[in-house]
């Protein structure tokens, strides 16, 4: 069931919020329906099951960031400048959207068989373009990887845990952060280029239009 209505970004601010804290398991109905401003059996009315939420949840976050891959995979044939802006893709959307992305990461397990095929599917699309990258580097003999997949995963990984420890308020901007991810995904596959500012400007410029935030 889609959310509808002025009621929906509060209804979805705070599954979103609680989700990543409590987990989804974590989370009861009426405490959702509290931190939304609702009863519980008007929380039914705007977004069907728990479940359902989630679902949507995930599904949007997704789509997202296959929508922004999409977008890095047409702006270049280089798979050194695309790995790049894909690493600074990851980044800067787990730095900025922390909530919605460790929701994706996380709670897969909890959707049912149905739901989680698709937001599988989702999930498996945009891995494909860090795959296609990796791939196309090695095929150009810009990279060097003894088992890609694995490398991919790591890379992922990495990248991810940003929206665990990021701070806006730390000693690292984010967009030197950035840059030092993405130097770090080339050296892990054997090259020495460094990230173009140009490249992971293109990479935040994308994300902040993917997400809806200020540019």
């Amino acid at each position: 069931m889609a959310l509808t209505g002025g009621t929906a970004p509060r209804v979805r601010r705070a599954a979103v919020n609680l989700f990543a804290d409590k987990g989804f398991h974590g989370t009861g109905i009426r405490e959702l329906a509290q931190a939304a401003n609702l009863s519980s059996a008007s929380l039914y009315h705007y977004m069907g099951t728990k479940e359902d939420l989630l679902a949507e949840i995930m599904r949007d976050a997704l789509t997202r960031l296959l929508d922004a891959a999409g977008e890095i995979a047409g702006s270049t044939a280089d798979p050194r400048a695309r790995l790049a802006k894909l690493v600074a893709l990851h980044v800067f959307s787990h730095a900025l959207r922390p909530a919605e992305t460790q929701v994706v990461d996380n709670e897969v397990r909890a959707l049912s068989e149905q739901a989680r095929r698709e937001v599988v599917r989702l999930r498996d699309a945009y891995e494909e373009r860090w795959a296609r990258a990796i791939a196309d580097g090695m095929a150009a003999g810009h990279f060097v990887a003894g088992d890609p997949g694995v490398t991919r995963r790591a890379l992922l990984e990495m990248c991810s845990g940003v929206a665990r420890w990021y701070s806006p308020h730390g000693a690292l901007s984010l967009d030197d952060l950035a840059a030092q991810y993405a130097g770090l995904a080339l050296r892990a596959l054997g090259c020495a280029d460094r990230p173009s500012g140009t490249d992971l400007v293109t990479a935040r410029e994308i994300v902040a239009r993917v997400w809806g935030l200020p540019s």
